[in-house]
């Protein structure tokens, strides 16, 4: 078995991105207060539309359009978009990263670390986290004009893949200033629909469509899945993390225990997603102990499958189940003080 790379992120704990916030200080002393070792810059859905996860990567991509009144992100297929698109491969052809530069009112939570207004732990400081919404959730959510997903237009998606490697490259220049550790996370909530009527995608073109903007980052890169999903494709890719809703969709992740297997030993790492996010009952229900074992339950349906329990124990780090930006503040904090107390359990028990 390959020894998984960077032990010290076993058990850890790291928020998946959204909270529900509105000032970015108040979003980072949350996280700060509870995880200073590994935390994750706030996206602040609240604060501004264009926080949401959509519009936040979309500047300077081609065609692209914004209605802040009705809230709405489409591309304008209508006009000649030859100049955009030749700016976007200039700027891949001479290495220009800043051209995926997120601007401050974008990503308040990012400003506030590059602006210097947040203090790390430079000391205890493991790895920092950030996030870049995917292409396959990006490309079928957002659409031209006729209401044609973006994905399904040949020219635009390839311009997609270029754009939001661009986006994560350079998010990882700026994270490395900061940490001596750089976690970069596709999120892809849109995978969880994947062999549906409504993703006309084939499971390779999945995989190429993540593997052409992973492909060879510095740092580890991570994907992000919040619902029951096809597993097999995002682990088929060089992806170092799967990130999975362990609180509901246990199940379906044991259902792929050589893909997994095989995941671990090129030195994959599995962050479960096991504390609930999304619904306020379940948040204030829960404890520490609660989630432990519901933990050891999600971990104990691969080992019976046949997965090698040291290889999962060896590389696992906890996350909420999801973005916590839908719920209130005090729901939110509690998650992560939740997400705390089993990281330090199994770290105590397991490290």
């Amino acid at each position: 078995m390959t020894a998984p790379p960077h032990p010290e992120l076993q058990w850890r704990g790291m928020t998946v991105g959204s909270l529900p916030h509105t000032d970015p200080l108040a979003a980072w002393n949350a996280t700060l207060r509870h995880l200073p070792e590994t935390p994750t810059w706030p996206q602040l859905p609240r604060r501004s539309f264009l926080e949401n996860m959509y519009v936040q990567y979309s500047e300077r991509f081609p065609g692209v359009v914004l209605d802040m009144e009705a809230e709405k992100i489409q591309v304008d297929r209508e006009r000649d978009l030859t100049p955009e698109l030749e700016q976007l491969y200039m700027a891949e052809i001479e290495n220009d990263i800043g051209y995926g530069a997120v601007s401050d009112e974008y990503a308040a939570g990012l400003a506030a670390l590059m602006r210097g207004k947040v203090k790390l732990d430079s000391n205890g400081l493991i790895s920092l986290k950030g996030q870049v919404t995917g292409p396959i959730s990006w490309g079928l959510t957002v659409t031209d004009t006729a209401l044609r997903p973006v994905l399904y237009d040949d020219t635009l998606a390839d311009a997609l893949v270029r754009h939001l490697r661009l986006k994560m490259r350079w998010q990882i220049e700026m994270l490395s200033r900061h940490s001596p550790l750089v976690i970069a996370f596709l999120d892809e909530p849109y995978l969880a629909s994947y062999g549906s009527a409504y993703v006309a995608l084939s499971r390779e073109q999945a995989i190429e469509l993540l593997e052409s903007v992973v492909k060879g980052l510095p740092g580890m890169i991570g994907l992000h899945c919040c619902g029951n999903t096809e597993w097999p494709i995002p682990l088929s890719t060089s992806i170092d993390i799967i990130n999975l809703d362990a609180y509901g969709y246990a199940d379906s992740f044991a259902l792929y225990p050589e893909e997994v297997s095989a995941f671990l030993e090129r030195g994959g790492w599995i962050a479960w997603g096991i504390v609930p996010s999304q619904d306020e009952e379940a948040i204030a229900r829960e404890t520490v102990e609660s989630l432990v074992k519901r933990l050891h339950e999600a971990i104990d349906k691969l080992v019976e499958k046949g997965v090698d329990r040291d290889a999962i124990m060896q590389a696992s780090f906890v996350t909420p189940s999801c973005g916590m930006g839908t719920v209130s503040v005090p729901a939110a904090e509690r998650v992560i003080e939740l997400l705390a107390g089993v990281s330090e359990f199994m770290r105590k028990e397991y490290t």
